[in-house]
């Protein structure tokens, strides 16, 4: 078998060589009540492959996707069209070589487009320099987090109530991992400018979000110029990567580091993942930036060609001097992200944001005619929060049923936020008419 190419012999050999009977003393230390005690219940034995497609199949069936019924989820990954053409760039071996391109010679096809990927988000984010990408935005944010207070010699991080719980927490697990004392601001539809309030001395960064995790747009320039009189950084957060088409950039507004979802652009929803994290930073910062860097050279004769040029990460340099122990990036979605930005360029990134900025007006402008909802989001790109007379939990199953997938309640990401009424949902470029009138529509029987 492809896959398993040991053969009983091999096998008996290998646990000869270090003393094991069996595989089973490989468990030894495992408690037998955690053990397994004959088949797992309610798995059918092996079967045929045709067998086991057809059950898949059947399975899979039972999934809404976001094809199937007018989508309105956002609030972090976003249904967008992924030319047809994207896949088929990404598998074409002269981009899809080695996974980890330690040998140069032999992965120029992965170099030269991490190479261009890094030079898209850098342009897009308007900053100085960019990484060869990070696991998603999450992870990104954390590693912004605990970045900033290499460069600062300090150990405290401030986050915005705009910023994504989901990247809030995992940026107080990495801090608080390492002893770096976290500031959470309370949950708010329209507060980052609260953020120049809470920077002292001792703060290392303050993490904002535009757009936020409501949807709403903020000039972060402010928060920028409080921080740096301060000596801290500011680190800017985006969710939605196509909002750089038409936003202004975090670069322009005197971010020291730029983190996001990249998820938007060449990637599906795919049920949760994979997505791709974007990284970027002032050149001042680049040393001390995690992940790493391709760079563009010549070889002997030469030749244009490309290599990793810096690599903090603890595979490449010492474990005590590495800026990071991530071990890896996501660099088959890097690739789609790269390939579909080639194919958009600049003034198709820009057109792609204005439509998804006039679904979501228009999306808008639907709802709130309903008796009872409110738009609160005062300023917004393709994603906006608005409450509701009746709870929001109920509100969404309801929809549900009329075949309509309304958006993200507010009370499944912030359970303790006191914000029972409110749902966000998002529009883009796949957003129809048709599909705004049946959640209008839907909407208002179910108020």
């Amino acid at each position: 078998m492809r896959y398993l190419p040991l053969t009983p012999e091999d096998r008996a050999a290998m646990l000869a060589t270090i003393g094991a009977n069996s595989v089973d003393d490989f468990y030894q230390d495992v408690p037998q009540s955690a053990r397994l005690d004959g088949q797992v219940e309610g798995l059918p034995n092996h079967q045929g492959e045709l067998a086991v497609e057809r059950h898949l199949a059947r399975l899979a069936a039972k999934n809404t996707t976001a094809s199937d019924v007018p989508f309105f989820v956002g609030c972090g990954a976003y249904k967008h069209h992924v030319p047809a053409s994207v896949d088929m760039i990404i598998q074409r071996s002269e981009f899809l070589t080695t996974y980890t391109p330690y040998q140069p010679e032999i992965a120029q096809g992965t170099l030269q487009t991490l190479f261009e990927f890094q030079t898209q988000v850098a342009a897009m984010t308007a900053m100085d320099v960019a990484n060869a990408s990070m696991y998603d935005g999450s992870t990104a944010c954390a590693e912004a987090a605990v970045m900033a207070c290499r460069a600062t010699r300090r150990k405290k991080v401030v986050l915005s109530g705009g910023v994504h719980p989901h990247y809030i927490a995992a940026t107080r697990l990495l801090c608080e991992a390492q002893g770096i004392e976290v500031v959470e601001l309370p949950a708010a539809v329209d507060a980052e400018l609260d953020l120049i309030n809470h920077i002292d001395d001792a703060t290392a960064c303050v993490i904002g979000q535009s757009p936020n995790v409501f949807g709403t747009i903020t000039d972060l320039s402010p928060v920028a110029d409080a921080a740096h009189e301060k000596k801290a950084l500011l680190v800017s957060v985006f969710t939605e990567a196509v909002s750089l088409g038409l936003v202004t950039p975090p670069g322009e507004m005197g971010a020291d580091i730029a983190v996001g979802e990249g998820q938007s652009i060449g990637g599906a929803l795919n049920f949760g993942g994979p997505y791709v994290g974007l990284f970027a930073c002032t050149q001042k910062l680049v040393r001390q930036m995690p992940g790493r860097l391709c760079g563009e050279t010549v070889d002997a004769d030469g030749k244009r060609g490309f290599v990793l040029t810096l690599s903090t990460r603890e595979q490449h340099i010492r474990r005590d001097k590495a800026t990071s122990n991530i071990c890896t990036n996501s660099g088959l979605c890097a690739l789609a992200f790269t390939a579909h930005m080639t194919l958009l360029g600049g003034k198709g990134l820009h057109d792609l944001a204005v439509l998804n900025h006039e679904a979501a007006c228009d999306l808008a402008d639907a709802l709130e005619a309903v008796p009872g909802v409110e738009i609160i989001t005062p300023r917004f790109f393709n994603e906006f929060a608005f409450t509701t007379p009746v709870d929001a939990e109920a509100v969404i199953a309801m929809l549900e049923e009329r075949g309509v997938l309304g958006g993200v309640r507010v009370s499944r990401i912030l359970p303790d936020a006191g914000m029972g009424n409110l749902i966000i949902a998002a529009a883009t470029e796949c957003t129809t008419q048709d599909d705004i009138q049946a959640y209008a529509t839907a909407l208002k029987e179910v108020i």
